[in-house]
């Protein structure tokens, strides 16, 4: 039979149209595959510092599946919100072992 070639769609006057932008994992800066069905995107949305009042605006963070798979998810999210300045750093809370013993007496 014919041999029926596909050609790439054409965007107008912007060469080939790509279709698939892989995203980087925000923790390892890894590239996230399609086939990592793990992998979240998580948008942190920002509050106005003096109402606590969401603002319409938020950051996007992309985790890949290997490092929610170590366990690793919830402390990078933490880590990289308060790089964003987003939130204050997790060293800077008590922590909940001090926390109870202060509610003893």
């Amino acid at each position: 039979g014919m041999d029926v070639k596909a050609e790439p769609q054409q965007a107008p006057s912007q060469g080939i149209a790509e279709l698939y932008h892989p995203r980087k994992c925000s923790a390892t800066g890894r590239l996230i595959a399609s086939k990592d069905h793990a992998a979240v995107q998580i948008n942190v949305g920002h509050v106005d510092p003096g109402t606590g009042v969401y603002t319409s605006e938020y950051t996007t963070f992309a985790l890949c599946g290997y490092i929610r798979f170590k366990g690793r998810g919830d402390d990078a999210l933490n880590r990289l919100a308060a790089e964003a300045g987003l939130m204050k750093a997790m060293e800077s809370f008590p922590h909940p072992s001090s926390a109870a013993d202060a509610d003893e007496d």
